[in-house]
């Protein structure tokens, strides 16, 4: 279980279904619809000796209605119903924990398939016209990043698309069901949870066309995110793929501090990833910019020089710039910037031209702010083993 921040009141954890163990006597494990795109799921019914147009009728109820009762699907036959309870099950990640902040965030703790926890959380604008939920894309992360306390968990695998789909899942069931487009219980999608979700392309773009199919989530691709610290080849590969809104995580504009601040920076420095940004908004289908994320940490790349920096750096790409305040973690050796510093940065930004935004944060009294996402984590990487060990040696 995790725990919310000391001194939060925790919301009665709702139960989650317990799946029976499986034994070499029991009928074959059932298959999952609830990850599958429009193409598998028509591959499937047409396996099982059904037209295509089923799997389209099968979506709207899991992804529309957040159905997960076959008998409960009333336009389809009763037989097909039976088969379907047969063969089939729409399972997403058990709920262990719901929690609501005192500014309207909600988190989500849920468990997957091997017993690992993962976080995701919903945003509301505070004009209660938009929704963003942030979805984890793995257990863990399999980068880490110096400031982001999500990292220093270690990293255990890459979650299926069943399993980043569930999120979105689970929230909508939890809201209400998209039956009133107008009123979408989740108005928008960031990949920014735990994770990298282009070390996990194969199950994080089909789980982003689920998203935008208007028989599963129906989100416009301007309102599905992903977020990358990044991984230059795969962008890409995304490019060539689906043009959803991309976001980096620059967090500096010299090799030397953001191969420190994000050691993947070592391999793909700045200048290549700002090429493949050119090369992504290239194949984009319209006018499109590319969201600069950038950390505020107190006197490590929040001064005037740092800003006018960045803004030479960016002058030839399309871009908007989010500033994001550190969120502190015990040990991290980091501090966030004054308020009054963050809005001197931003002014640096304005007056050279760039549009800036401070990012309010949201959730942090029950650890569900930009960078605090945690969640258990079967570290295969011993990671987490480590920053422990060295926070004690520091220590003595």
């Amino acid at each position: 279980m995790i725990d919310a921040q000391a001194g939060v009141d925790r919301p009665r954890a709702l139960p989650h279904r317990t799946l029976t163990a499986m034994t070499s006597t029991t009928a074959p494990r059932l298959t999952n619809l609830l990850g599958m795109s429009r193409q598998q799921m028509e591959a499937f019914f047409l396996s099982i000796g059904e037209k295509k147009f089923r799997a389209a009728q099968v979506m709207k109820w899991i992804h529309i209605e957040g159905c997960d009762n076959f008998a409960a699907m009333t336009n389809l036959s009763k037989a097909l119903r039976t088969r379907l309870s047969e063969v089939a099950e729409v399972r997403g990640p058990g709920v262990v924990y719901e929690g609501s902040s005192s500014d309207g965030t909600r988190k989500w703790v849920l468990e997957v398939e091997d017993g690992s926890y993962v976080e995701t959380v919903l945003i509301p604008a505070d004009d209660g016209k938009r929704r963003t939920l942030c979805v984890s894309s793995q257990v863990g992360c399999s980068l880490d990043c110096s400031f982001c306390s999500t990292g220093k968990q270690g990293f255990q695998r890459n979650l299926t698309a069943a399993e980043i789909i569930g999120q979105v899942w689970v929230a909508q069931r939890s809201v209400g069901p998209r039956r009133d487009t107008a009123n979408r219980p989740v108005t928008n999608v960031v990949m920014m949870g735990m994770g990298e979700p282009l070390m996990n392309y194969d199950n994080v773009v089909p789980a982003m066309k689920l998203m935008l199919d208007d028989d599963g989530y129906g989100l416009s691709k301007r309102r599905v995110t992903l977020s990358t610290s990044g991984v230059v080849p795969m962008i890409d590969k995304l490019g060539d793929e689906i043009d959803v809104s991309l976001a980096i995580s620059l967090h500096a504009a010299t090799d030397e501090l953001r191969s420190e601040l994000v050691p993947l920076n070592r391999k793909y420095n700045i200048r290549s990833l700002l090429d493949a940004c050119h090369r992504y908004l290239a194949k984009c289908a319209d006018t499109r910019m590319i969201t600069i994320e950038y950390t505020l940490i107190k006197d490590v790349n929040d001064q005037q020089a740092h800003a006018e920096q960045l803004a030479a750096l960016l002058k030839e790409l399309p871009c908007k710039i989010n500033l994001i305040p550190f969120n502190p973690f015990p040990h991290s050796g980091y501090e966030k910037p004054s308020r009054n510093q963050q809005m001197r940065f931003q002014q640096w930004l304005y007056d050279l031209g760039y549009t800036a935004h401070i990012r309010t944060t949201r959730g942090d009294d029950i650890d569900a702010a930009c960078g605090q996402l945690v969640g258990r984590v079967k570290d295969r990487t011993r990671r987490h083993e480590r920053y422990i060990q060295s926070i004690q040696i520091d220590a003595d």
